[in-house]
């Protein structure tokens, strides 16, 4: 006898409802990211990861693997290639390896404010660079959050103007792209992997970092740290990035479904970030943890310019791409 579905009991539309997803079978996908769980972009990725169980009516889900769990940045950007993570949150400059144009939006002063630089994260110029990085890779990259403007922190020192930087042995990022602008201005750029940056300074092995004010309290750098500059020479928007292969794990309603907890994520990372860069200056100020600098950007500015000029000579984004993103209003 056919059953109308009028009579059916809640449990059974849900049942009828995780079995319409499809006939593969339940998938618990890995999520990696170096960041640590105290950080919006963790919290963040938690929150999605509920969404997208929700979403799925619990036929999948997504574990988080926080703090450098299932590797470094540049090894899980190798795992995303061959299956060995299903998803990573990752910096735009550590995805741009795979396609260069992406990494223009971490040029040195290509925002002329925050304003600006948020605006960029929900563009069509960003979103064509994401599905160009998707159709080159294979893989797809959903959203993007906003991880913040950089600093300068040091130890004993403050950063007052390009001067205060000749010479100082600065942590990076295991990137080239993260070396420009310490270069530029004469400091000397040392690579430290983000889960030893703390004993990295610490210990004397450098003297300063770079990183965005969110970040140096998640990390508590301030227990290292003396001073911060806030020089706001670089942006970073942490992507989220799905495998190819997860499409063979999960249904056409469960890539909707991951869809839609990515840009959950993007968004809510982005206001979280934004909050923090506003709140979290003055309590380390308050508490006496830091002293922040406020040095003209002009002169670092100049000694930067060079960088997005050499990247359209090099063809690692075009000048088409670069007037756009000056052009947001």
């Amino acid at each position: 006898m056919k059953m109308s579905n009028k009579f059916l009991v809640p449990g059974a539309v849900l049942a009828l409802s995780v079995m319409n997803l499809g006939q593969t079978s339940a998938a618990e996908l890995k999520l990696g990211h170096v960041y640590e769980d105290k950080h919006p972009i963790h919290t963040a990725a938690l929150s999605a990861a509920e969404d997208f169980k929700q979403c799925t009516g619990g036929a999948h889900s997504i574990a988080v693997f926080p703090a450098s769990q299932l590797g470094k940045e540049t090894a899980l950007n190798e795992q995303i290639q061959f299956g060995g993570v299903d998803i990573i949150l990752t910096g735009q400059i550590f995805s741009s390896a795979a396609y260069p144009a992406l990494a223009v939006g971490a040029v040195p002063y290509i925002f002329r404010n925050r304003d600006h630089a948020l605006q960029y994260r929900s563009s069509d110029v960003l979103g064509d660079l994401m599905k160009g990085w998707s159709d080159t890779t294979g893989h797809q990259m959903m959203s993007a959050a906003y991880f913040g403007a950089f600093q300068v922190g040091s130890q004993k020192n403050p950063v007052n103007g390009p001067e205060d930087m000749k010479g100082l042995k600065i942590r990076v990022p295991d990137s080239p792209f993260y070396k420009a602008f310490p270069d530029a201005v004469g400091a000397n750029p040392t690579p430290v992997a983000f889960s030893e940056v703390y004993l990295a300074l610490q210990q004397g092995v450098v003297t300063a970092t770079v990183n965005p004010v969110p970040t140096i309290y998640a990390k508590k750098f301030y227990e290292v740290l003396d001073y911060v500059a806030l020089t706001n020479h670089l942006v970073e928007y942490v992507m989220w990035v799905s495998g190819g292969h997860v499409s063979n794990s999960i249904d056409d309603a469960g890539m909707e479904c991951l869809r839609t907890a990515a840009e959950k994520f993007g968004d809510e990372a982005t206001a979280e970030v934004v909050k923090q860069e506003d709140d979290l200056q003055k309590l380390m100020t308050d508490n006496g943890w830091l002293k922040f600098t406020e040095p003209d950007p002009a002169p670092f500015v100049e000694m930067t310019s060079f960088i997005v000029e050499d990247g359209i000579k090099e063809n690692k984004w075009s000048r088409d791409t670069v007037d756009r993103i000056l052009n947001l209003k």
